[in-house]
């Protein structure tokens, strides 16, 4: 029983507490708090704002969500920014200051702000608070509701002191229905709102709008005061005549005719393909009336359009107009995501088996007994020689290019092809020469290295005009199909420039250029694997030719010493060229002829020589220095007084970035023991090791001190030093990191054999090399070219909106391609782009596009640009760039300015072809802007029926009695074919009421 006593369960009793607050309470509890919670308690009184401030100034929204039991309610604070002034606190003390809303409506100089919230330009107010149901929540249309919201807000109001007005949105979201409140000391604001679907007859003019304002302000002062009345009627333009688009489209037969040149071939589209201004809308606006200067009833009107005191006009843009270039692109970007091969787009058959045969005869050429002779073809047939393999088991039907386009491409992207037989000689002359051309003050320019920012190519290269050309037949000539014929087309010509020693037209000469693509690189690794081929096969020649010399000098001085005949000469040591006189070279394809270029001798023949040599010296053992370029300076070798002569070396191995990746993870694979860093030393020393060998052989009793004066002088320290004599004599030794036991250069050094360049094996094995690069091209798929050459597309996009942005002159286009190129290079310098946001780019450049088409759209309509202009065609510039940038633009001189005038000759164009029969059309049309035709007259009206009519009804009367405060009262209207609306907001006096 004690137990049962001590718990607490047992002395809980049921009461019903009629104090508890009901969820209307904690509703109204919740807006006060949230009142509280942004400061808008007590008057914060403001200076006037300023003409355009509502449309320039900068609105601020905050929000947050409460609820009424299970229903959520958003609420939202919306606010001018203004500054705010150090003298604005010493004229607060005024207690019977109006709120600064119940001001606002009076205010005139924001009277239809073309940019801003329904409320502010119904109500001219800069500062408001909106409770409108949640997002997914149902409208307040039952009228219950909607009286227990407003009394909810009239009573957070009053409690919190609130001066902010404060509106409900009931009905559906669409019809844009407010009602609300706004209090101050003494005073209350109601704001209610009519909106119906048609005008009511008696309300479709002035007139009838007035009787209805001033039954609702019920004035009792018999003289009422003035009205202010504003009104600004819209007109729509829509159908421009003949001030048709002024696009015009690309001639493609032009394009891909007989005439190549390259000029047009290569510049991609641009342009809006219909026109991307859609609407002209002419506000015409009577500010300041009264009622008795101007009537406007059912039977007679005094607002003509052409007398209105202001006019300004805005345009309507074509939503997504379809654009050239932007089409380009997207269509371009969408191979990315192909999966197909190019074998599974164009189909396996004989062509892959006569491939395989063309490969092993490629590799054939290693173990043939006897060299392949080289024809001396014009570059012209080999456009032609390898596409034959392929279109001999294709039917010409089944090809995706036709011949004349195929070959209208090739030549645009080889126009050394375009060379004639006859002057094969000089045709590789005029291709190196082509190769590196280029302004050399358009290469200066920020332009033209806009690759280095993009990692794409130069735009003049091979690379550039491939990517030109992948678009343009993937758009035109059958997408993804042509795309895989043409790569296919392509690498053939790549391997057929590589059998035959043709350079790649269209390549700066050098290693691979780390700053481009990699399909760029890879072109480039291909370039330098010709010019080492192609040397090769040059001293090959002169091996020939100069054998019999050869011979016959050795005959004449074969009592002279060796060492005469092993060195070159200074003309020869000049070329750089070093020829084995014991070595037939016919049977090497791919051995070198150069100093850099030569294999080991057989071992036969090695020890042939060596015989020689020591049977000419006598026995003795002196090595003969051989493959000395030129002396060092007046250097001399340590140990005797021979000159230090520099040895012809081999150039280091080209790399592309792939390739560099590849050997990074190879060495970081090593691992950080001795062992590993030790094997990744050796690895990295290759140069080094050919290097010493080079020198070895060209200053005979060389040691590692002469190798280090010339190969690294900062390790060969100099000392001045007294010797035994008392003389200062200066001594050198090497620097402490070469003395580091266990040193990679001293284990190098002893190592290397005494063996010159052009003996030495291959750094660079040009042969495997290239036919790396050969299988890399032919396996890539579309989508892998596609990836390759987008940032080259990417580059021409911009260079190509960049000229046309040149030639209109348009600030924010310039800002927004240089936020694209921004945005572009941070995306294509990673390894692995995010192609996703590469998308967003080409939409920012398609939006550019739009942008310089709108310009010329508008510059055509206005006859921007022709001599008749004269001295208004600056104005007239001016007026058309702030149509693109400001949302509405004021016209000077209204209807008689030099805009006003072409606006109304547009609209008279539009009417009179409307309205009259077409032989009717051009005598009509001379009139001009001079012929003004009477509104109600049997002609033909200069403008259409207004699309929108506003009407602004202010004044400021004592209510509810005679001797109540004046306060401000509005009623804004808007008169529409399907849309009437009327937003009032009637202000009283509550000090006796």
């Amino acid at each position: 029983m004690m137990a049962a006593d001590s718990d607490p369960e047992s002395e809980v009793f049921e009461i019903t507490d009629f104090t508890t607050a009901s969820e209307w309470e904690r509703f109204v509890s919740r807006v006060e708090e949230v009142l509280n919670d942004w400061k808008l308690i007590g008057n914060n009184s403001s200076k006037p704002p300023e003409k355009g401030e509502y449309t320039s100034g900068t609105w601020e929204e905050k929000t947050q969500d409460i609820n009424f039991a299970d229903f959520k309610f958003s609420v939202t604070h919306h606010c001018l920014k203004q500054e705010s002034e150090e003298g604005e606190g010493k004229e607060e003390p005024e207690e019977d200051a109006f709120p600064t809303a119940m001001q606002d409506l009076l205010c005139m100089n924001n009277d239809f702000p073309p940019r801003a919230h329904c409320l502010v330009r119904w109500y001219g107010m800069r500062e408001f608070v909106v409770i409108s149901p949640g997002a997914n929540c149902e409208a307040v249309i039952s009228e219950s509701k909607c009286n227990l919201l407003l009394s909810s807000i009239s009573i957070s109001l009053a409690n919190t002191g609130c001066q902010v007005p404060m509106f409900v949105q009931i009905q559906q979201k669409w019809r844009r229905m407010y009602h609300g409140e706004c209090q101050g000391l003494g005073v209350r604001t109601d704001f209610e709102m009519v909106h119906l679907r048609k005008v009511p007859s008696q309300y479709n003019h002035l007139s009838g709008l007035l009787d209805i304002f001033k039954s609702k302000i019920g004035c009792p002062l018999t003289p009422l005061p003035p009205i202010n009345i504003a009104i600004r009627f819209t007109y729509v333009l829509q159908d421009w005549q003949q001030y048709s688009w002024p696009q015009q489209p690309p001639d493609f037969d032009a394009l891909l005719g007989g005439e190549v040149g390259g000029v047009e071939f290569g510049k991609l589209p641009f342009g809006a393909c219909e026109d991307p201004i859609s609407e002209l809308h002419l506000a015409t606006t009577w500010p300041h009336l009264t009622e008795g200067i101007v009537v406007d009833n059912d039977v007679y009107s005094d607002l003509d359009p052409l007398q209105a005191p202001h006019w300004s006009v805005r345009v309507r843009k074509a939503d997504s107009p379809t654009c050239l270039l932007g089409d380009f692109l997207t269509e371009f970007f969408k191979l990315c995501s192909k999966k197909e091969s190019t074998e599974e787009i164009l189909g396996r058959g004989p062509v892959e088996e006569e491939g395989k045969d063309d490969i092993s005869h490629a590799l054939s050429k290693l173990t043939e007994p006897t060299a392949v002779p080289i024809p001396k073809l014009s570059v012209s047939n080999m456009v032609h020689s390898a596409r034959k393999r392929i279109r001999r088991h294709r039917r010409v039907d089944e090809s995706p290019l036709s011949n004349d386009v195929l070959n209208s491409i090739l030549l645009y992207l080889f126009p050394d092809a375009a060379i004639d037989k006859s002057s094969s000689e000089n045709s590789e002359s005029k291709a190196s020469q082509l190769n590196t051309d280029g302004k050399p003050e358009e290469k200066e320019s920020d332009d033209y290295n806009l690759y280095n920012q993009l990692k794409s190519a130069p735009s003049d290269s091979l690379t550039y005009r491939l990517a030109l050309c992948v678009c343009l037949v993937n758009f035109y000539h059958g997408g993804v199909r042509a795309v895989a014929h043409l790569w296919q087309e392509f690498v053939l010509e790549m391997r057929y420039r590589w059998e035959n020693n043709y350079l790649v037209y269209g390549l700066a000469s050098g290693p691979p250029d780390l700053r481009c693509c990699l399909l760029h690189q890879k072109l480039q690794m291909l370039n330098c694997c010709i010019e080492r081929k192609r040397a090769r096969d040059d001293g090959r020649k002169t091996a020939e030719g100069g054998k019999e010399r050869e011979r016959g000098r050795e005959r004449k001085v074969s009592g002279a010493t060796g060492t005469e005949n092993g060195r070159l000469g200074p003309e020869s040591a000049e070329m750089g060229r070093e020829v084995s006189p014991g070595k037939s070279w016919d049977s090497w394809s791919d051995s070198e002829g150069e100093d850099e270029f030569f294999e080991c001798l057989s071992d036969t023949e090695e020890m042939k020589e060596a015989g020689s040599t020591d049977g000419e010296k006598g026995g003795a053992k002196v090595a003969k220095p051989d493959g000395r370029l030129h002396p060092h300076g007046k250097l001399t070798l340590l140990n005797s007084q021979e000159p230090l002569y520099i040895p012809v070396t081999q150039e280091p191995a080209p790399m592309t970035e792939d390739l560099l990746e590849e050997q990074s993870e190879v060495l970081a694979k090593l691992g950080t023991s001795a062992e590993g860093a030790h094997l990744r030393a050796r690895m990295q020393s290759a140069c080094l090791l050919s290097d010493m060998e080079s020198f070895k052989a060209a200053n005979p009793g060389c040691t590692l001190e002469d190798f280090v004066r010339w190969y690294s002088p900062r390790d060969y320290v100099e000392e001045e030093v007294v010797d035994e004599n008392g003389d200062t004599v200066v001594r050198g030794d090497l620097s402490a990191r070469m003395k580091i036991p266990g040193n990679m250069w001293m284990e190098a050094w002893a190592t290397a054999k005494t063996t010159p360049a052009r003996r030495q094996r291959r750094l660079f094995d040009d042969t495997k090399e290239a036919e790396k690069v050969l299988h890399y091209l032919a396996v890539q798929k579309p989508a892998d070219l596609t990836r390759h050459l987008l940032p080259c597309i990417l580059h021409a996009a911009i260079l190509k909106e960049k000229e046309e942005e040149s030639v209109e002159d348009i600030l924010s286009v310039r800002k927004a391609i240089q936020q694209a190129t921004s945005h572009a290079s941070k995306l294509l310098r990673h390894p692995s782009p995010d192609y996703k946001k590469l998308e967003d780019v080409i939409t920012q450049l398609i939006a550019v596009e739009t942008v310089i088409a709108r310009s010329r759209s508008l510059k055509a309509k206005f006859g921007i640009g022709k001599a008749e202009q004269g001295d208004n065609a600056e104005d007239l510039e001016r007026f058309v760039s702030s149509l693109l940038e400001e949302p509405e633009v004021s016209v000077i001189g209204a209807g008689r300015g030099p805009a006003g005038s072409i606006i109304h000759k547009l609209f008279v164009s539009a009417q009179r072809a409307a309205l009259l029969a077409p032989l009717d059309e051009d005598t009509g049309r001379g009139g001009g802007a001079d012929d003004k035709k009477p509104m109600g007259g049997a002609s033909v009206p200069d403008f259409p029926p207004p699309a929108g009519r506003e009407i602004l009804l202010r004044t400021c009367v004592p209510r509810p009695a005679p001797y109540s405060k004046a306060l401000p009262q509005r009623l804004f209207c808007v008169l529409m074919r399907e849309d009437f609306r009327l937003a009032g907001a009637f202000s009283s006096d509550t000090s006796f009421f």
